[in-house]
């Protein structure tokens, strides 16, 4: 008796809670027939109290809950022998617009085999996965718009460069001359990068084919004979973040173009390495030539504009600039700490 007055209080506690709850809860007996329901699943989706209790949950509504998978689900949670954890299900209903939902279900127990009870919850998340759907649609179409502004800076760019080198054709000064050739070399730097980031997707980016593709647009447009000189590139599985790869881009680029511009003087022949390694949180950029090495006079190692922009853009990403004499040859090393 006292077994039987205890689970008939604990059962008329259930049906008080879940007649009052502001979650839409469903109480179903072992046959799947509604014994209690609350006010908020009732208002959720517009059905009548009255309408429901006695009533088998197939037959709620129109007919709309006679889902059989979601029914046998149920059935399985019943049994015991499962449970129903986020399950997501489409609820159509004539005339109306399609309910996205999430529902969960958990057999009660009461110490009484005889009589089983079922706690169903339904969300209706129909406008968080329309604003979902929104969010990535519109993330979509930057990611289109941003990519055609990349192809368009890049174009723009190498039309630069080709004025600038055409204007350094004409002049009739040495100097304006060097000054335009290295306006243009700088332009081609950012073109080559910009050209790479066009060419790629939006978000992390993976460096291996990211050098490979500046490199070669590198050495398509900045070497003219490749019997010559030529780069190497040696670079590991490292993926980062698009801003990141910009300045790293940059730097290569700079780092390149100070070796054509000095390391090889007189047509020497020789091959510049590109090498890209992470260990831990850290990592080391290098660029090698195999070239005449650093000026010993004074005057020719005071640092120009394309040393100024390395060691800006090294300070960006928190690291240090290293300049190892080789033999033969230079290695500046752009060094991240973890």
């Amino acid at each position: 008796m006292e077994h039987a007055t205890a689970g008939s209080v604990a059962e008329s506690l259930t049906l008080a809670v879940i007649t009052s709850s502001s979650t839409p809860l469903l109480l179903l007996d072992g046959a799947l027939v509604v014994l209690a329901v609350s006010g908020s699943f009732c208002a959720a989706f517009s059905l009548a109290p009255d309408t429901i209790k006695g009533r088998p949950m197939a037959s709620m509504g129109d007919g709309e809950w006679r889902l059989p998978q979601f029914g046998a689900l149920l059935a399985a949670t019943a049994s015991g022998s499962a449970q129903v954890d986020s399950y997501e299900m489409e609820l159509h209903r004539p005339g109306q617009d399609v309910r996205q939902l999430v529902v969960n279900a958990r057999k009660l127990s009461y110490d009484d085999p005889q009589n089983i009870r079922l706690l169903v919850a339904v969300a209706d998340v129909t406008a968080s996965r329309q604003a979902e759907k929104l969010r990535e649609a519109m993330i979509h179409e930057k990611g289109i718009l941003l990519q055609e502004v990349q192809h368009r800076v890049a174009n723009s760019l190498q039309i630069i460069a080709s004025v600038l080198l055409q204007s350094a054709k004409r002049v009739q000064s040495d100097e304006t001359r060097t000054h335009l050739y290295d306006a243009h070399q700088r332009v081609m730097s950012v073109a080559a990068v910009q050209k790479q980031l066009a060419a790629s997707r939006l978000g992390d980016v993976e460096l291996r084919t990211y050098f490979t593709d500046l490199c070669r647009s590198i050495s398509a447009s900045m070497i003219r004979d490749h019997d010559q000189l030529s780069l190497a590139l040696t670079v590991d599985d490292s993926v980062t973040s698009a801003d990141v790869s910009v300045s790293l881009g940059l730097i290569v680029t700079e780092l390149i173009i100070n070796a054509l511009k000095h390391a090889y003087p007189g047509h020497r022949k020789g091959v510049i390495r590109v090498d890209y390694r992470a260990e831990g949180g850290g990592w080391t950029l290098s660029v090698g030539d195999d070239g005449v090495g650093m000026p010993q006079d004074k005057a020719s190692k005071q640092a120009g504009l394309g040393t100024s922009i390395i060691e800006a853009l090294s300070r960006q990403l928190g690291a240090i600039v290293s300049v190892t004499p080789g033999n033969p040859g230079t290695t500046v090393s752009i060094i991240r700490k973890a």
